[in-house]
Formats: C-alpha cells, sequence, structure tokens
C-alpha cells in the first residue's frame, strides 16, 4: 500500500473531509489566541486598575453568554449556511480583540470580551451542523470526537504561550501581545476557513414554524432532562473539588495540576476508539456509560483520602468524556432536518441556564457558614438556615450531586431513545 493511499486510509477512518480540516484548523488557531489571551484577563483587568468587581464581571458574563450565545448561534448557522456564520463569528471574535488592543480601560476589556469570549459556545451549533452535513451517519461521532480531541491541543498550549510571554514583557505588554497574536491567528484562521470549507446552502427551508422547545423532539426531551440532572451531578461539587485536593486532602497544588493533567489524558485516549465503536452500533450505551463515570465521580471522590485515591478518581473523571462526543452526534441524528444548528442552540441555551442552578447550591451544601453568608447576601432564605446548618457538608455536596447523577443515569436508560444502528447500505 502506497504512502498516500494510507493516507488516505487514515482519513477515511477519522473522518478527514477537506472541509472538516478547515474547521480543526480553525479550532487550533482560534483557540490558541483564545487561550493564550483570555486566560489571563484577571491579571489584564487588575493591572488596568479594575479590581475584583470586573473580575467578578468577566466571570458571570462568561457563564451568562456561554448559555446564551448558543441559540443566536444555531440560528445564524441555519440562516446563513455553517460557512458564513462560522465566518461571521470570526469576525466577531476579531473585533473583540481589537477593541482590547485600541482601549487600554478595564471597561474596554469588558465590551471586548462580550464579543470574543464565549467564540466556543456560538460556533459550536455550527460547527456540529458541518460535521451532520458533510459527514455520512456513520462518521458522525468519529468527527465530533476528533474535533473534542483537536479541541484540547490550544487548551493545553495556550496558557503556556500566554505565561512565556507575561514572563518576557511583563503582565501588561505581555498580554496585550498576546491579545494582538490572537487577532493575527483569527485573520489566518479566517482565510484558511473561507478556503477550504465548502459552500453550504441556507439550511432553513422547511420546519420554519417551529421555534425554541418545538424544535425538541420527544427523544431529544428525553435527552435534555437526563442530561441536565447529571450536569446537575457535575456542577454541584464543581468548584470545590480544588478546595477538597488541596486543603482537605492536603495534596500540593502540584499534585492537583498533575490529576488535572491525568484526566486530560484519560479524555484524549478514549475519544476515538469509542468514536470508531459508537459509529459502529447504536449511541444510546455509550450515552449511558458516560452518565454512570459522571454519576461515580462525586462519590469516588468522596471515598479518596491520598494523592493515589484522588488519580483513580480523575481517571474517573476523564473517563466521563467516554461518550460525550457520542451524546452530540445524538443531538444532530434526532435534531430535525433543515434545523440541526437552530436545535442544538435550543438545547444547549435550556440545559445550561437551568444547570446555572446548580453551582449556586453547590455552595450551600458544601458548609454552614457559606449557605449564612450567601443567604444574608442575598436577603431572603432566613426559614433555611437550620437546614443547611444541620446538613451542609463536603459530604452533602457529594452524595446530593451523586444522588442527581444516579437519577439522571436512570431515566435516560430507561426512557432514552437513538434511531438505532443504520446498516451500511441506507446511510447518508
Amino acid at each position: 500500500m502506497s504512502i498516500s493511499e494510507q493516507r488516505r486510509k487514515i482519513a477515511d477512518f477519522l473522518g478527514l473531509k477537506k472541509s472538516i480540516v478547515a474547521v480543526l484548523i480553525m479550532v487550533v488557531l482560534i483557540g490558541m489566541g483564545e487561550k493564550m489571551a483570555e486566560r489571563f484577563l484577571p491579571l489584564y483587568l487588575m493591572v488596568l486598575g479594575g479590581g475584583t468587581f470586573s473580575i467578578g464581571l468577566l466571570n458571570g458574563l462568561d457563564n451568562l453568554l456561554s448559555a446564551l450565545y448558543s441559540l443566536p448561534g444555531g440560528y445564524a448557522s441555519d440562516r446563513l449556511g455553517h460557512k458564513k456564520a462560522l465566518l461571521l463569528f470570526n469576525l466577531i471574535a476579531m473585533a473583540g480583540y481589537a477593541v482590547v488592543i485600541i482601549f487600554h480601560y478595564w471597561q474596554a476589556v469588558i465590551v471586548g470580551a462580550i464579543l470574543f469570549i464565549s467564540w466556543t459556545a456560538i460556533s459550536l451549533p455550527a460547527t456540529m451542523d458541518m460535521v451532520a452535513t458533510v459527514l455520512p451517519k456513520n462518521k458522525r461521532t468519529m468527527g465530533v470526537s476528533v474535533n473534542s480531541l483537536v479541541r484540547r491541543i490550544p487548551m493545553a498550549l495556550g496558557p503556556v504561550v500566554g505565561g512565556a510571554l507575561i514572563g518576557a514583557f511583563g503582565e501588561k505588554t505581555g498580554i496585550l501581545i498576546a491579545f494582538i497574536v490572537a487577532f493575527v491567528l483569527g485573520g489566518v484562521s479566517l482565510v484558511i476557513q473561507q478556503t477550504m470549507i465548502e459552500d453550504s446552502p441556507t439550511a432553513l427551508k422547511e420546519n420554519t414554524s417551529k421555534n425554541g422547545t418545538a424544535l425538541l423532539t420527544p427523544q431529544l426531551r428525553k435527552l435534555l432532562v437526563s442530561d441536565i440532572l447529571i450536569r446537575f451531578c457535575e456542577q454541584i461539587p464543581y468548584a470545590f473539588v480544588v478546595i477538597w485536593c488541596v486543603s482537605i486532602n492536603r495534596i500540593t497544588p502540584l499534585q492537583f495540576g498533575l490529576l488535572t493533567t491525568i484526566e486530560m489524558a484519560t479524555a484524549v485516549l478514549v475519544y476515538i476508539p469509542v468514536a470508531y465503536l459508537a459509529d459502529k452500533s447504536t449511541k444510546k450505551p455509550f450515552v449511558v456509560t458516560t452518565f454512570v463515570f459522571f454519576t461515580l465521580f462525586p462519590l469516588i471522590l468522596l471515598a479518596a483520602r491520598s494523592f493515589w485515591g484522588l488519580v483513580i478518581a480523575f481517571i474517573i473523571r476523564g473517563l466521563k468524556e467516554f461518550g460525550e462526543p457520542t451524546r452530540k452526534a445524538l443531538i444532530m441524528d434526532l435534531a430535525p432536518d433543515g434545523r440541526k444548528a437552530a436545535t442544538f442552540g435550543v438545547y444547549y441555551l435550556i440545559r445550561d441556564v437551568i444547570v446555572s442552578i446548580a453551582a449556586f447550591g453547590g455552595a450551600l451544601l458544601w458548609d454552614a457558614s457559606t449557605a449564612n453568608l450567601i443567604v444574608k447576601t442575598i436577603g431572603f432564605g432566613n426559614f433555611l438556615l437550620p437546614f443547611f446548618n444541620a446538613v451542609a457538608s463536603p459530604a452533602t455536596n457529594f452524595l446530593v450531586a451523586f444522588g442527581f447523577g444516579l437519577i439522571g443515569t436512570l431515566y435516560f436508560a430507561l426512557f432514552g431513545q437513538d434511531l438505532g444502528y443504520v446498516p451500511v447500505s441506507q446511510k447518508e
């Protein structure tokens, strides 16, 4: 077999069509710019005199916009086609970088961040729509998995490059250079994207009477309900995992960083083999399996009292990616034809807005003093204080999270559906 034939075989196995390759390059370039600059935004805000208020505002906007942007991102993709939509999203992100580069005020940084901070959220529906359009059903999970894997390259390298720039030029100049590089990478990405991605027709031709939740089929609603419960399981203890590991179990910050590396390495190792298997069979078993790993993590974390116990917990946490690309591919399979990107956006909007409550609930469950502080700050809920004083603890936090995960897993295992395995002769 010649080298060209080997390359073609590998490309076919990974679903690397020309448009898919272009998006993967875009993910690396835009992601590098985003992670090398955006990760150090709190430092830049402090340097510009924004103080802790600006950092809190930035964090709140990040969470809010990540939820809200998925809906307009989906509708833009369906109306414009994924190629024009990705062009628009690129230009919006570059405009945000330009604002930060030109205006050196913390208020300008917040305005710029509104434009670029949630690029992933606004572009994800268009990316998933393109995968569903370009690849046949028997390669969609592989396409989503490769995208998820490649997305981790800038996540790992971006902060290292940004940190090196800060070390070489100082906080203010180093971060500003990072934003300039991000703007340039965005421009390069734009050229590659528009050159390599095939033109896509405007998708919004049928089902135009459907709006909002009407796009969610009964099968999708069952997946959404279970997914929300699973995300409650993830988010209730999310912010407190580092506290549990470093402050309570007394491991070093370096060891915690190693645990995070172990988690990411585990996720990367399972992406491709699981995608191959999922594309060869029905998707539901893989989604149920990933929900099981989500559910087990807080329980194993609670039992872990040593570094090696935590290693096991974080391997389980990495395995939660087992069926995540499969879940995304299942959303696209179940979404109505012609409205797939909009459906994806509606799904994520509903899920993320509801799940944002979980972080607040997790703080109430962690300890009594935190619960008292939150209740006093918001000015109501005093009648609940005796309850929180009696039950709030790390164990309560982890066990409640486990309970949500168990309910979500059982619900999807019993009632969740997919389209079933389609024989090769019938695949798109």
